[in-house]
C-alpha cells in the first residue's frame, strides 16, 4: 500500500494552516483575527488552487487505491479553491460590518474546501465520505453563523437534520455496496457490477448512493432544503453554498458513476435523466413566484444543476466534458451576481427584495448593464458564454441518443429565462421607488465587472476551459 503524502500535500497544507489558526486564535485576541484570517485564508487557497492547476501528470494512486489524483480531480479541485477564495475575499467587508467577521469563519470554509477536495480525489466509498462529512459539518455550521437570527438558526439545523439524512440514505447504499460487491473501493465494485449486468442488491446500493449525494447538489426532489437555507443564512454564506460544493458534489458524483459504476451506464443513465428534468422544471417554475432574490437563486440553482446532471447523464466522455464547462462557466456567473446581491442595501441593511431594484439602471447604469449581462448569461441567452454552458451539455445529451433529454432541457430554458428577465424589467423599466445605497465595495465592484466581462469576453475560445475539461474527462472515463 502507497502512503505517497505529496498526493494529497496541498489538503495537508490547508489543514495544517487551519489548526495552527485556531491555536493562534485561542491564544491571542480572535475577535480581532477574523479580517485578517479572511486574507490569509483567500491567499492561501488562491495559491493552492495554482498549485493544484500547474500540477501536471499522470495518475497517481494513494492509500491502497482511496485517493486518486488524475486530471479529473486536479480541475474539480481547482474550481473549488478558485470559487472559496472568491467568496472569502467577497464576504469580509459584508460579515465585518454585521459582526459576523469571527475567526472561525474563514477557517471553517478552509475546512469545507478540504473535505470537498478529497470528495473529488476519493476511490473509496469511505474515503468519499469522510471528505463528504467533513465539507458538511463545517457548512452546517456556517449557515448558522449568525447566531441572534431566528432564520440563520433554523437554516442551520434545518441543513443539518436532512443533511444526516442524506448521509443515512448514502451509507445505507455504500453498505448494500459493500455487501454484494465485498469491497468498498471502486475498481473492486466496477469488476463486481460487470459490464451490463448488475445484481439486484447492488443495483439498489446504487440507487440510494446516487440519492445521497443528489441531496447534496440539491437536485430536486431531494431540494427541500435549499430555499430556506439560502434565505437564512448571511449571504456570503448563500454564495459560498452556490458555488465551491455544486462543484465538489457533482465531480464527486461523477467519480463514483464513471469509477464504480462505469459498466452499468444504462442503469444510473435513467436515474440522472430523472433528476435532470425534475430539477430543470421544478427549480425553474417555483422561480417564477419568488421575490426574494436568495430564494430566486436557491431554485435557479436547482434548475442549474439539473442541467448539469443532463451532461453527465450522456455517460460518455464528452459528457463529463461538458459537464465540468457547464460548472467553471456557473461558478463564474454566481460569483458576479452575488457580488451584486452583496451590494443590495438601504440604510445600512440588506435588501433582498427584487422590486427594490425599480429604475437602478438610473443610479447605477455600469453596475447594471453588468448585472444585465450576468442575468442574459445565466438565461443562456446568445452569444454570451451561458449560452455555450447550454449548448454543450445540450449537445452531449444528443450524442448520447437523448434528444427527447435535450428537448425538454430548451424548454425549462425558456421557462427559467422569465424569472431573469423579469429582474431586468425592474432594473430598467420599473416604478420609481425608494432606491438602494449607490456606494459599495471596490472588491465586489471588481468581481462583478470582472464576471461580467468573462461573459462577453469568453465567446472568444471560453478561455482555454473547453481544453482543459476535456483532459479532465479523458482522465476519468477511460
Amino acid at each position: 500500500m502507497s502512503y505517497n503524502l505529496s498526493v494529497i500535500l496541498p489538503e495537508i497544507v490547508i489543514s495544517v494552516y487551519v489548526m495552527g489558526a485556531l491555536l493562534v486564535a485561542v491564544y491571542t485576541g480572535k475577535d480581532k483575527l477574523g479580517p485578517a484570517l479572511v486574507w490569509i485564508t483567500s491567499a492561501l487557497l488562491a495559491i493552492c488552487g495554482l498549485w493544484v492547476a500547474f500540477s501536471t501528470g499522470e495518475t497517481h494512486i494513494a492509500f491502497g487505491g482511496m485517493i486518486i489524483d488524475d486530471a479529473f480531480a486536479r480541475f474539480a479541485k481547482a474550481v473549488t479553491l478558485f470559487s472559496a477564495a472568491a467568496i472569502l475575499l467577497m464576504s469580509e467587508g459584508y460579515m465585518a460590518r454585521r459582526g459576523l467577521l469571527r475567526f472561525e469563519y474563514p477557517l471553517l470554509v478552509a475546512l469545507a474546501s478540504v473535505g470537498m477536495m478529497v470528495m473529488v480525489s476519493a476511490g473509496d466509498l469511505m474515503a468519499l465520505y469522510m471528505g463528504l462529512e467533513l465539507q458538511s459539518l463545517s457548512v452546517y455550521v456556517i449557515a448558522a453563523l449568525r447566531r441572534d437570527s431566528i432564520r440563520s438558526t433554523e437554516a442551520g439545523l434545518k441543513y443539518f437534520v436532512l443533511g444526516s439524512l442524506s448521509s443515512g440514505l448514502l451509507l445505507y447504499g455504500a453498505s448494500l455496496t459493500y455487501g454484494f460487491a465485498g469491497t468498498t473501493l471502486f475498481p473492486g465494485i466496477i469488476e463486481a457490477a460487470g459490464a451490463g449486468r448488475i445484481p439486484l442488491g447492488l443495483l439498489f446500493g446504487l440507487v440510494f448512493v446516487a440519492a445521497g449525494m443528489a441531496f447534496k447538489i440539491s437536485a430536486a426532489p431531494f431540494h427541500m432544503w435549499t430555499p430556506d437555507v439560502y434565505e437564512g443564512s448571511p449571504t456570503p454564506v448563500t454564495a459560498f453554498f452556490a458555488t465551491a460544493p455544486k462543484v465538489a458534489a457533482t465531480a464527486m458524483i461523477a467519480r463514483v458513476l464513471f469509477d464504480a459504476f462505469g459498466g452499468v451506464v444504462a442503469d444510473w443513465q435513467q436515474i440522472l435523466a430523472f433528476l435532470s428534468v425534475v430539477s430543470m422544471f421544478l427549480g425553474g417554475i417555483a422561480a417564477i413566484g419568488q421575490r426574494n432574490i436568495k430564494r430566486l437563486m436557491a431554485y435557479s440553482s436547482i434548475a442549474h444543476m439539473g442541467y448539469a446532471l443532463m451532461g453527465l447523464a450522456a455517460g460518455t466522455p464528452f459528457g463529463v466534458q461538458s459537464m465540468l464547462v457547464y460548472m467553471v462557466i456557473y461558478v463564474v456567473m454566481n460569483v458576479g451576481t452575488f457580488a451584486f446581491i452583496l451590494t443590495m442595501e438601504r440604510a445600512g441593511t440588506p435588501v433582498t427584495d427584487i422590486r427594490a431594484l425599480n429604475m437602478y439602471s438610473r443610479a447605477e447604469p455600469l453596475r447594471a448593464l453588468a448585472m444585465l449581462v450576468l442575468l442574459f448569461s445565466l438565461a443562456g441567452v446568445p452569444p454570451l458564454v451561458g449560452f455555450f454552458a447550454k449548448f454543450y451539455v445540450l449537445s452531449a445529451a444528443v450524442q448520447a441518443g437523448l434528444g427527447w433529454l435535450a428537448v425538454l432541457g430548451v424548454i425549462a430554458a425558456v421557462i427559467n429565462a422569465f424569472y431573469y428577465i423579469r429582474i431586468v424589467y425592474y432594473m430598467y423599466f420599473g416604478e420609481e421607488g425608494e432606491g438602494l445605497e449607490t456606494q459599495g465595495s471596490p472588491v465586489l465592484w471588481g468581481f462583478l465587472m470582472v464576471s461580467a466581462a468573462a461573459m462577453v469576453l469568453g465567446v472568444v475560445n471560453l478561455f482555454g476551459i473547453e481544453a482543459m475539461a476535456e483532459a479532465a474527462a479523458a482522465s476519468l472515463v477511460l
